[in-house]
């Protein structure tokens, strides 16, 4: 493999022409096809299997005027102090929103009137108009949610209290502050790390490119294989990550190449050659995880997986080539001024740089350095013991938005649960339909259930229960299951908070298998590339460890309160649901990386003569910089996200930025040379049978560095030097 990326990297510096317009030309294309094609709404959502989609299919055949997957909405009026909601001119106002709701929009299937529904509260001081629509939140028009929102506006004008709660105003969150900041953070770090500006802007400039390009065919292909808009997001997300890291190493190893005297299109050969082959291999961990999505039978998560895999490959491709041709052009200036005037010493006569002392450190202390890492991160893992997965409704929302005030409203005026009903279809007469009433309304829980509604053919039923406590409660989450174990088959639980506990759920069970599909194959994978068994094994158990200290924070801050305001975390409550499987599958393709990055080259210093140890310091001082400076620039993107007002995005950016902090500096800086110390020669030892099955794709450029030392030189060129 060696060799062939080298001869790539040299034909693409050659051929830089033809290989930037060959990039523009498709990045046009991708552009072309997106600006042309429909634009992207939010993706069908079904979970197969579960009870929550089994009612929701049954309703769709014989009950569709329900709108039971459609996005819902509650307008919520509270009356003036000493006023009630049943006085003449309140009832007249609200008469007014109903009727202008239901002319408002032609994606309205239904709205309720709170007078005729018995949506009034007991004291009289609130009421509320549910609204029903035929497509989901992300799916409704500008103009819908404009008719919802002037609707309010006017009711506010008579004196009223009025807010809108439900995720009929359910948006993609905008690019803020934060995430503007981090991608400036980003390139202050480059240009700290290289010294150069154009070569701080070549990584920059080529994970653009491959992010365009992919994001533009998932904008042209959404449509047609109905992707959401989210879909974009995530490969947005791990495009710029893996894209930036994949580019940042080349670079790197190519301004060493050029320090030790090698021509610029040698060099560029070189580096693809060697660090390409790393790129490829860390590339492919990413898209193992990434495409094990597919594990947890959830079609939307699935897609987004695939699509953001695809994303994954087009980076690996740009590095690969576009890195060298951009090279060709860059010339002297990829190297900084100061360098250019004073040439790097030989390795040899170098001062010692910050990785190449610190390595010696670890090697002096590799079990103080080893307990240090793993009691500390243990530490930190402690609350992952007590993660409570659901997903969070609008009490998780800043007290600054209509939802949240709409949500407190409800409580206040029917009990925690109005804010999450349950939705029980009954496949079944209408004797079966009461039975099962009476039935429901005899558990612990249960606040309130109204009479079945039937369809026109007598044949199935809607019921109402309004639980007494909020929707992602642990309480709300037993009364499901107990409807589900007291009621028979011919009865289903549905609606949003079902879906919701169903949907965690399923998570939960695929999160195992998951692990062991993601992990499993990686194993094989590094187990080919580093040709041992025991270093793979400390890669897999490094990222276990910091993957679970990651979570452990999360719960701290986001479930159990701890420095939460520092966050802005305004309401504690479950960790949500994908957020596990998430974490996993980004945090492992960037852990990945580093190790990759990390280890080949103290690897491929062991295989040309060096002691272990002397390889281990070999591995830092070309490799910490690096991946010091990937980590603090995926850490600044992530903890962007952190600035944002959805509660989601919050705990995303969050636990992405503290994870990528456990896993680069505590487990790859300090674990991996820690133990790689301690086994010494062991750490490399591979069985001989074992050593002969596998395929030896020569990632540290042992077969390349006979090849070239067999070749005369071409062109004029000077001999090759060995290293």
């Amino acid at each position: 493999m060696a060799t062939f990326l080298y001869r790539l990297g040299r034909s693409a510096f050659r051929r830089r022409h033809a290989v930037a317009l060959i990039w523009i030309a498709l990045l046009a294309l991708a552009g072309f096809g997106a600006a042309s094609a429909p634009a992207a709404t939010s993706s069908s959502f079904s979970m197969p299997g579960t009870e929550a989609q089994k009612a929701f299919d049954l309703l769709e055949e014989r009950f569709p005027a329900a709108g039971a997957d459609g996005a819902t909405a509650r307008v919520v009026f509270k009356a003036p102090d000493g006023q009630k909601m049943t006085d003449p001119a309140h009832r007249a106002t609200v008469g007014k929103a109903v009727g202008e709701l239901r002319s408002g929009s032609d994606q309205v299937v239904n709205v309720t009137d709170p007078y005729t529904v018995q949506a009034v509260s007991r004291d009289g001081s609130t009421a509320y108009i549910q609204v029903s629509y035929k497509v989901s939140g992300m799916e409704l028009t500008d103009a819908t949610r404009e008719a919802l929102k002037e609707t309010g506006q006017e009711a506010r004008a008579g004196g009223l209290t009025v807010e809108i709660g439900g995720d009929a105003l359910q948006t993609v969150p905008e690019t803020g502050a934060g995430e503007i900041i981090g991608v400036i953070v980003a390139g202050i770090v480059l240009v700290i790390t290289f010294g150069s500006l154009v070569a701080a802007g070549l990584p920059l400039l080529t994970a653009i490119i491959g992010v365009g390009i992919g994001v533009s065919t998932i904008t042209a292909l959404a449509s047609a294989l109905d992707l959401g808009s989210t879909t974009s997001t995530l490969a947005m997300m791990i495009g710029l990550a893996v894209g930036i890291d994949y580019a940042l190493f080349i670079v790197s190893r190519y301004r060493a190449e050029l320090a030790e005297g090698r021509e610029r299109e040698e060099a560029a050969g070189r580096a693809v050659g060697t660090a390409g082959s790393a790129v490829v291999f860390a590339g492919l961990t990413v898209v193992i995880a990434l495409v094990g999505l597919a594990v947890v039978n959830i079609p939307m998560l699935s897609k987004m997986g695939f699509a953001a895999a695809g994303t994954v490959l087009i980076a690996v491709l740009i590095a690969l080539t576009l890195i060298p041709a951009l090279l060709g052009y860059a010339g002297g200036r990829v190297v900084g001024r100061k360098a250019r005037k004073n040439p790097e010493p030989a390795a040899a006569d170098a001062k010692p740089n910050m990785g190449t002392r610190w390595a010696r450190f670890v090697l002096r202390r590799p079990v103080a350095v080893l307990l240090v890492g793993v009691i500390g991160l243990g530490a930190v893992a402690v609350p992952a013991a007590s993660l409570e997965m659901g997903l969070p409704d609008d009490g998780a929302q800043p007290t600054s938005t209509t939802q949240r005030r709409a949500y407190d409203l409800l409580s206040d005026g029917f009990g925690p649960g109005s804010n999450g009903p349950l939705m029980v279809v009954v496949d079944g007469d209408k004797a079966a339909a009461d039975r099962t009433v009476t039935e429901i309304k005899g558990l612990d829980g249960v606040a309130a259930v109204t009479p079945a509604t039937p369809n026109k053919a007598g044949d199935t039923s809607i019921i109402t229960v309004v639980p007494k406590d909020r929707p992602s409660s642990v309480e709300t989450e037993n009364l499901v299951h107990s409807i589900r174990d007291t009621t028979g088959d011919d009865v289903l639980v549905t609606g949003a908070t079902a879906m919701n506990i169903d949907f965690s759920q399923k998570m939960n069970d695929a999160l195992l298998p998951y692990l062991a599909l993601v992990v499993g194959l990686a194993f094989l994978l590094l187990m080919v590339v580093f040709r041992s068994v025991l270093v793979p094994l400390k890669a897999a158990l490094g990222f276990l460890l910091s993957v679970v200290a990651a979570l452990g924070a999360v719960v701290a801050v986001f479930q159990w309160g701890w420095l939460g305001s520092l966050f802005g975390v305004e309401q504690t409550g479950p960790i949500m649901s994908m957020m596990p499987i998430f974490m996993v599958g980004v945090v492992f393709g960037l852990a990945m990386d580093y190790e990759v990055f990390l280890v080949t080259r103290m690897r491929e210093a062991y295989v040309h003569g060096e002691r272990p140890g002397e390889a281990i310091v070999t591995g830092f001082r070309h490799g910490a910089r690096v991946v010091t400076a990937a980590a603090v620039i995926m850490i600044a993107v992530f903890a962007g996200f952190i600035g944002s007002s959805e509660q989601m995005v919050k705990m995303i950016g969050f636990g992405l930025a503290v994870a990528v902090v456990f896993d680069a500096f505590v487990v790859r800086m300090a674990i991996v040379p820690a133990v790689l110390a301690l086994l010494g020669r062991k750490a490399w030892w591979l069985p001989r049978w074992l050593d002969r099955a596998l395929p030896n794709v020569d990632v540290e450029g042992e077969g390349l560095r006979k090849d070239l030392g067999a070749e005369a030189p071409e062109d004029g060129e000077r001999e090759l030097v060995r290293v």
